[in-house]
């Protein structure tokens, strides 16, 4: 019990005497000049994610049409996956539109 307590002194006195190594590890990621620059960046973000899941839905739309052989389940999921994928490429359509109304909310 007495020596977890001294290495649990020590430890804490190594953290409070030396700060400054610490201080040196710090990175700032991203510096925002304003709410508008911020709204545009969410704005890029969900666009390119809609489109990207669109895309892979699209494929996969395809892939089962093709792979389908005739059979109608799989033709009626491929064109649930079409459908999908064509909502997906709306809402990216309409995601500066989004964006906007955001913008106009917060005042930027």
């Amino acid at each position: 019990m007495i020596a977890e307590l001294a290495v649990l002194v020590v430890l804490v006195s190594a953290v409070v005497a030396a700060p400054d190594a610490y201080a040196e590890t710090t990175r700032v990621l991203a510096l925002v000049g304003s709410v508008d620059e911020v709204l545009t960046n969410i704005r890029n973000w969900i666009m390119g994610i809609l489109a990207s899941l669109a895309t892979v839905f699209l494929s996969i739309g395809g892939v089962r049409y093709v792979m389908g052989g005739g059979d109608p389940g799989e033709i009626e999921k491929a064109k649930t996956a079409f459908k999908a994928a064509g909502i997906g490429y709306g809402l990216a359509a309409l995601a500066p539109v989004i964006v906007t109304v955001l913008k106009s909310i917060v005042g930027a």
